[in-house]
């Protein structure tokens, strides 16, 4: 299926603005649906049409996801640790509702749905890699953490749903460890790249030894996007994660090394954010089905990202004039 009409929510986000880019570089007619304006510095805005819209607000979605619409990539989420500490609320209603009125508009429509998901999904099983039908392990409900897990696993569930009791045409792409050009500066790259760049101490959370799988953010686009024109992708999941495990103080090493910065601190969380904060000792995807199903390999080796990731950081002073969050 190659899609004329495609509609982004949260598109003015970090990998909803490459995945729009993408969109319009390949011919398609662009609607994104977002809490905010689109960014000054994303020239790409001029090319789509965009309307300010809360994605918990019913009637504005409805009236968005018509029967014109193809597919609509929804990505709208409030996502980052930071959020989720300190909006655990929001993080529920977002995640949920959101996903539920455009689960409702586009099976009206008739439009195919791509629902953004994430690794969090699996909490702390501690059995990796993770496949997509692996178990849930998660913590305690006092833990704040948990619920953006909870929320998008709940949004999965919906989904699908949706798919079984409804015959909407959707499918769930889960992200690992997204990074590069945009993201704001409170993951593990993002951070790290913002922090060497304006000259100060790069931050490791405890030892550094947790391990994840980072996936370059053209890499999830790629995948995104197979997953939307598959016919064999109805109804299913797919982790779009690269399958390297790495860890933690190994990246933030190697960004030090690529930004010719020598200054490290250690963190220790429990202490700064307490008892509403658990760490994940590793985090790694089995992407076979996506590999066997979608075609998607992740082509990216972690130096290269990173590598394009500090050469845009370096040309854009905006972001780097951004403030970045996390305990020091």
């Amino acid at each position: 299926m190659s899609a004329t009409r495609v509609l982004v929510t949260g598109g003015w986000g970090f990998i909803g603005s490459h995945l729009v880019e993408r969109l319009i570089a390949g011919g398609d007619e662009v609607t994104v649906l977002d809490g905010a304006p689109p960014p000054e510095h994303l020239s790409v805005a001029k090319d789509c049409e965009h309307v300010v819209v809360d994605i918990r607000d019913r009637s504005m979605v409805r009236a968005a996801i018509t029967p014109a619409v193809d597919v609509v990539y929804h990505l709208a989420a409030v996502v980052g640790v930071d959020r989720y500490l300190a909006r655990p609320l929001d993080v529920i209603d977002v995640n949920f509702t959101g996903t539920l009125n455009v689960m409702e508009a586009a099976t009206q429509s008739g439009a195919k749905v791509v629902m953004a998901s994430t690794s969090e999904v699996f909490g702390k099983n501690p059995d990796v890699p993770w496949r997509e039908d692996g178990d849930r392990v998660l913590g305690p409900t006092s833990a704040d953490r948990w619920a953006y897990s909870s929320s998008k696993a709940l949004a999965e569930h919906l989904t699908l749903g949706y798919v079984r009791q409804r015959g909407a045409d959707a499918t769930i792409v889960r992200y690992f460890n997204v990074y590069g050009p945009r993201q704001r500066p409170a993951y593990a790259i993002s951070r790290s790249v913002h922090r060497a760049l304006n000259g100060r101490a790069l931050v490791v959370y405890d030892q550094g030894k947790q391990t994840r799988s980072f996936t370059f953010v053209d890499d999830a686009v790629a995948g995104t996007l197979l997953a939307a024109r598959s016919p064999d992708a109805v109804g299913e999941i797919f982790n779009l994660g690269n399958m390297v495990e790495t860890t933690v103080g190994e990246v933030v090493e190697l960004v030090a090394k690529l930004t010719g910065s020598s200054s490290i601190v250690e963190v220790d969380t429990r202490e700064r954010l307490g008892s509403s904060y658990e760490d994940l000792m590793r985090r790694v995807p089995d992407s076979t089905k996506a590999r066997d199903v979608l075609n998607w390999r992740c082509e990216t080796q972690l130096e290269d990202g990173l590598a394009k990731t500090i050469d845009w950081a370096r040309a854009n002073q905006w972001w780097l004039d951004l403030a970045d969050s996390g305990a020091e």
